[in-house]
């Protein structure tokens, strides 16, 4: 049985949307703030976060750069519908997927069903991926040991951030576009929302490039999406 942390400051949103959870058979502890949250994360090292944005103590952001130092457990941050800036930015601060307020609990589950997915190992999608190593420049992507490395030095990415760059490797110098990458790495596709795909390539970027604003190994291709460059 999978555990969550649900870190909202509304009682009723939080004790709804635990009601809705526990009947999908998921064990969800609550925190009423990101000063609690954090704690109870530390005590519990649930499976997945729910994380509010506006949160009355610590920003929903700083919580979700805190987790970040020190794990790669999935973040679906919790929004409301017009805060762009918000949602950017979160996504800027390491969550993986979001769901807008009103929050409507199966659209919720099948969020959650879909990062818990993420969380195992990719399988190679083709027989041409099916090599277990691959490198791009100074990169190295180990699938057999879920593990991405620079100059040999092992690097800090989540889940969606290692499946992003493994749908990258299954298809060197073919382009993809954020849809088709929305539905091979999310699992579903997210209604031409860019900014989920957009957000986490940035992230990879960091990691991953030598010059993440004038990136040599994931290229964006105008109009139509990404490729990645085998150097």
């Amino acid at each position: 049985m999978h555990s969550l942390l649900f870190i909202e400051d509304d009682t009723a949103i939080r004790t709804a949307l635990r009601l809705a959870l526990e009947d999908e058979g998921y064990t969800v502890r609550e925190a009423k703030d990101g000063a609690e949250g954090l704690a109870k994360f530390a005590e519990t090292t649930p499976d997945l976060v729910l994380l509010d944005l506006r949160l009355p103590d610590i920003s929903g952001f700083e919580v979700c750069r805190q987790l970040r130092q020190h794990s790669i457990v999935p973040i679906i941050m919790v929004t409301a519908q017009t805060d762009t800036h918000d949602l950017v930015a979160g996504l800027e601060a390491g969550a993986d997927d979001y769901v807008t307020k009103p929050v409507v609990a199966k659209e919720l589950a099948a969020r959650i069903r879909a990062a818990l997915r993420r969380t195992h190992l990719v399988e190679p999608t083709s027989v041409v991926s099916a090599a277990l190593v691959s490198r791009f420049g100074d990169v190295e992507l180990d699938r057999q040991l879920s593990v991405v490395s620079k100059n040999g030095i092992e690097l800090s990415l989540t889940k969606t951030e290692f499946n992003l760059l493994c749908e990258f490797a299954d298809h060197p110098g073919m382009v993809m576009s954020r849809d088709q990458l929305l539905e091979r790495v999310w699992g579903y596709e997210y209604l031409g929302d860019s900014r989920l795909v957009d957000a986490h390539i940035r992230r990879l970027r960091v990691k991953i490039e030598d010059q993440p604003m004038n990136p040599l190994i994931i290229q964006t291709v105008h109009g139509m999406g990404y490729k990645l460059v085998a150097r």
